[in-house]
């Protein structure tokens, strides 16, 4: 994660308009959307509370080992999605990675938003929802865009604000926004030299997409301490 985004911001200023055209829909309606399907799912897919609480009976009620296990179950599909859409060669591209960073976003959105329901946190709350969106875009960089002042507060202090400011809702859609167009640049670079040999880039998006949500879940785990005992 942290290699293709470093890739992506050098590259933003001349990247940025043909990845945009790539995949007009980031933007940040298609952020709130992401959230939604993350949160209800979609067709067969669990939403993220009704997976959450199936990987907790799975667990015997353990809370710690059913996070654990929601942060290993996405790990695992972050891997596969990101193998499955990174396969094809150079021609493919352009439908290929956008599909695979809405996939991505979907994932560890819900993945996080798993991590803070299992942790007693409200899925319902606005509050809660600029938290998990906040969080998938990776510690290193919340930290620098909340020194910034770009960010009002890590997603702990978002979640648990006295009261839901509307306003935090557009800059923490526009943020999330950024990152996954900054996402888009640098992986369209980093898969780039795998995808002149077909197979390799799928292997390059299943070690990237994985180590990526891995890093995601571990500051979920970190962020959203337990709020109630269950």
């Amino acid at each position: 994660m942290g290699v293709t985004r470093s890739i992506g911001r050098q590259l933003a200023p001349r990247v940025v308009p043909r990845v945009t055209s790539m995949a007009p829909g980031l933007s940040a309606s298609f952020v709130r959307e992401t959230l939604n399907c993350a949160l209800h799912g979609a067709g067969p897919v669990l939403g993220a509370a009704p997976l959450a609480d199936k990987i907790l009976r799975g667990h015997d009620g353990d809370v710690d080992a059913a996070v654990k296990g929601v942060v290993d179950h996405h790990i695992r599909y972050a891997g596969v999605q990101g193998f499955a859409t990174n396969l094809g060669g150079l021609v493919t591209m352009t439908v290929a990675v956008p599909a695979n960073l809405t996939g991505l976003a979907v994932l560890q959105a819900r993945m996080v938003a798993g991590v803070a329901h299992l942790r007693g946190y409200d899925l319902g709350d606005p509050r809660v929802h600029n938290a998990v969106l906040v969080t998938t875009i990776g510690e290193d960089d919340v930290d620098a865009l909340v020194k910034k002042g770009k960010l009002p507060a890590p997603p702990m202090a978002l979640a648990t604000a006295p009261v839901h400011d509307p306003a935090i809702d557009a800059l923490v859609s526009a943020e999330v926004a950024n990152d996954l167009i900054t996402r888009v640049a640098g992986k369209r670079l980093a898969t780039t030299m795998g995808r002149r040999v077909p197979g390799i880039g799928g292997l390059v998006g299943m070690g990237t997409d994985g180590w990526s949500t891995y890093k995601i879940g571990h500051y979920a785990e970190g962020e959203f301490l337990p709020r109630t005992v269950r």
